[in-house]
């Protein structure tokens, strides 16, 4: 017996690997997370108007100005600090809904930073809702990275790059 000869003179791609379930249900929760930080963003908008009796609280000794440039700053923050969660969470369920090796490793790493900013977050004077919504979203990603590490999903990772 032979094999039949290419007829385009191009080796043949081997043929790529299907995005397994628990790869799509890892990019759901991340389009899930991103989610729930536009909502935690409008939430952090809403509730600005506590910020500055929280800020004149921690600190009865600041002036009027201490107190605005912290308000600006503690905005300005919250403000860029959730575009750039939003951001991350929509990347990374493109990036790994392809199956970019890199991607399980910077949203695992991301996960960690998560992790981290959750503690502190426990650690220091905080609102209750904002602690619940910061578990929430912590869960979220919880799952996904234990969903883009599951074996079911290892060899969608390992397939040749596509052009």
């Amino acid at each position: 017996m032979y094999q039949p000869y290419p007829t385009s003179g191009q080796p043949q791609e081997p043929e790529r690997v299907q995005q397994p379930q628990s790869v799509h249900n890892a990019v759901r929760l991340m389009y899930a997370g991103a989610a729930l930080s536009t909502v935690g963003l409008i939430l952090n908008l809403l509730t600005i108007g506590s910020l500055k009796s929280a800020i004149e609280k921690a600190d009865p000794n600041f002036t009027a100005s201490q107190v605005h440039a912290a308000e600006t700053v503690g905005i300005a923050g919250a403000v860029v600090g959730g575009l750039i969660a939003i951001g991350m969470w929509l990347w990374m369920a493109a990036a790994n809904g392809k199956g970019r090796s890199w991607a399980r490793i910077v949203a695992t790493v991301l996960f960690a930073i998560n992790t981290l900013d959750l503690v502190t977050q426990i650690a220091r004077p905080h609102a209750v809702t904002a602690l619940i919504f910061s578990v929430l979203v912590w869960l979220v990603g919880l799952g996904a990275t234990v969903l883009i590490w599951n074996r079911e999903s290892a060899p969608f990772y390992s397939q040749p790059k596509q052009a």
